[in-house]
Parts: C-alpha cells; sequence; structure tokens
C-alpha cells in the first residue's frame, strides 16, 4: 500500500528536483501528482522514466492526498497551506511563510526529526511542516554533532550563495552577463541589485533595521529555532556568481575541547555528512563537485587559536537538493518510517 503525493510547484526549479529526487529514492507512492497555477495546465514535467501532465492547484481535491510537497512561494503556501492541512494532508513546505510560526515545526531529519513525534500527536496541528532556509540546513546538519558532544556556543558564518537560490530568473541573468562580458553587451541587472557575473554581492533579501538581510537573519533564527536558543550566531550572506550549491566558512566557539582530528572523525560517522578533508591541493570540496549530489559535504576542518575550544570548517551542500528538495522528502520518509502517516486510501494498490 503507497502513498499519494502532490508536488505543488512542479514547474520551477525544486519542483523539478522533487520529482526527480521522489524517483530515485523510490518513494513509496502509488500516485504522483504535479500541480502549478492554472496558466501551466497541461504542461509535462519529467517523473522517472515517466512524464505528468501538470493540473492547477485552484481545482485539485486533497482529500484522498497524503502528503502535498510545496514549492510554490511564500504567497501560495500562505493561502492554500491552512487550506490543504485541513483535509488531512500533510504539507511540507520549502517556502519561509512558516517557518517562524510557533505552531509549525522546522524540520531538518538528521538534527531534530524527534520534534515531529509530539507534533502528529497533536489533535489540534495543523497538518504544515516547515523545511528551513537552504543556507540553514546545511549549516546545521554539520553543527548537530559538534553541538552534541562540544556544546557550540557561538556561531560566526559567512555565506557563498549560488544564484540559483533565488530561482530561475538569477540563473538566467547570469547566463547572460557572463555571456555578454564575452561579446562585449551591455550588461543588465535586473534580479540583482549590482553585475553578479565576475563579482559577488553582499546582499540576499531586504535589509533590517539592525542593518543585516533577512537571509542573514534566517540562519541565526532557525539555528536558534531547530539546535538551540542559547547558541549565538552571527552570519554574512554573500551571492556568489555559481549557478548550484551554496558555501559556507564557519567558525565555532564551544563549551568544551574538540580537537580538529576529533571532530573529522565524529563527522565521518553523523548522518548526512561526508568529509573530504585532505591537508593538500584539491584536498577539499567545491560547489562544482558538490551539485547533483545529497550530501553535506564538510572540508578545511582545523583549530580556531585565536579563542578557546574554537574550530574552523568548510560546508558545502547542493541548495536545490539538501537545502530544498530532499529535506522535504527526507521528512515525508521519517513520517512514514516512524509509522507517523498511514496511506489515507486504503484502497491503494
Amino acid at each position: 500500500m503507497g502513498y499519494k503525493i502532490a508536488v505543488v510547484g512542479a514547474t520551477g526549479n525544486v519542483g523539478h528536483e522533487l520529482l526527480d529526487i521522489l524517483a530515485e529514492r523510490g518513494f513509496p507512492a502509488d500516485e504522483v501528482v504535479a500541480l502549478a497555477s492554472r496558466r501551466s495546465v497541461g504542461r509535462e514535467v519529467s517523473f522517472g522514466d515517466r512524464t505528468l501532465k501538470v493540473k492547477a492547484l485552484e481545482h485539485y481535491d486533497f482529500s484522498d492526498t497524503d502528503f502535498a510537497l510545496m514549492s510554490a512561494g511564500s504567497n501560495i503556501s500562505r493561502e492554500w497551506s491552512p487550506k490543504i492541512g485541513a483535509m488531512g494532508c500533510i504539507v511540507v513546505d520549502n517556502s519561509s511563510c512558516w517557518r517562524y510560526d510557533e505552531r509549525v515545526p522546522l524540520i531538518i531529519p538528521e538534527v531534530n526529526s524527534h520534534v515531529l513525534d509530539t507534533y502528529m500527536k497533536k489533535n489540534d496541528r495543523m497538518n504544515i511542516i516547515a523545511n528551513p532556509n537552504c543556507s540553514t540546513a546545511q549549516l546545521l546538519v554539520a553543527l548537530k554533532p559538534i553541538h552534541d558532544r562540544a556544546k557550540i556556543k557561538r556561531v560566526v558564518v559567512s555565506t557563498y550563495q549560488s544564484v540559483s537560490g533565488g530561482g530561475k530568473a538569477p540563473m538566467d541573468e547570469l547566463f547572460e552577463q557572463t555571456r555578454a562580458v564575452f561579446v562585449n553587451d551591455p550588461i543588465e541587472s535586473r534580479e540583482f541589485t549590482k553585475r553578479i557575473a565576475f563579482n559577488v554581492i553582499p546582499h540576499i533579501d531586504v535589509f533590517m533595521d539592525d542593518g543585516s538581510t533577512k537571509e542573514e537573519w534566517k540562519v541565526v533564527a532557525e539555528t536558534k529555532k531547530i539546535l538551540d536558543p542559547q547558541i549565538k550566531v552571527t552570519c554574512t550572506a554573500v551571492r556568489v556568481p555559481v549557478f548550484v550549491s551554496h558555501s559556507e566558512a564557519v567558525n565555532i566557539e564551544m563549551e568544551n575541547p574538540l580537537s580538529a582530528e576529533e571532530c573529522r572523525d565524529m563527522l565521518r560517522e553523523s548522518p548526512g555528512c561526508l568529509v573530504i578533508d585532505k591537508r593538500e591541493d584539491g584536498g577539499y570540496i567545491t560547489p562544482y563537485e558538490a551539485t547533483g549530489e545529497d550530501a553535506t559535504y564538510i572540508s578545511r576542518i582545523r583549530e580556531d587559536p585565536t579563542v578557546e575550544n574554537g574550530l574552523n570548517i568548510w560546508v558545502v551542500s547542493d541548495n536545490l537538493r539538501k537545502g530544498a528538495a530532499l529535506n522535504t522528502i527526507q521528512i515525508a520518509e521519517t513520517l512514514i518510517n516512524k509509522g507517523l502517516v498511514q496511506p489515507r486510501n486504503k484502497n491503494a494498490a
């Protein structure tokens, strides 16, 4: 007996990844439905060796659907997620809409899957589960084992975020600007505040009153909600001219000692982590190599002698996978594996 899955926002970058990963992982689904706005109705999207015709979200009945994997943006999620959840369908949402709502769990399965046990037993739950920001997801997969072992006090993170974090249009703009540089055409900036080709921009999302950007605030707020509210976090988020995969330079200050060698050995055994850390030319991971992979890669593990109990690490992951689609599907898999969700269609083959 399998599950019925609806992928909402199936025509977008993350929607395509959701469909690909569902097929790759052999998710126990008897039926997968591709949903998007009315203007996309009839378009075809790939699902494994099959194609699915896109249906309209506005006309779809979720009453017999087990999971709605939402990747259609905050406005759509704000309107539709409560309606879908009220029909008994579990919504796993990729937008920022519900992440900071105290009624909604914010989940990275390798970090805080235990929260789902309590949430799913609530009679008044909203049936909405939030996926974290892409930068937070890979960061906390790496930090969780360190926090468990040595108790993290403070984290300083600088992100190097690919343009795909903003969707397809920013990816197109990077391509167009790069081409324009080589053929000496005028360079237009529509998606970014400054030219992105052969440049870096220390500005993602809107500015806040304290001078931080919303992207930086997300990393702080989500780390506290998911991992530990007592951890002090500061972040600088930078957009870089890379198509896919985010990188992070992370400085960690801990209460208890943890050597680089101990950290390296521990992370090699930690779920979701893959350590590539040789102190030689090329003995580290880059965004290009992480693209299309599921792991959170960790390199450049070394002790920070400027503070007591300090470490530096380099973290890289595919933001469309672990930062979005993969984490979403892992949440659904965790609910199934814990026996917290049963197929609603008892007659399913």
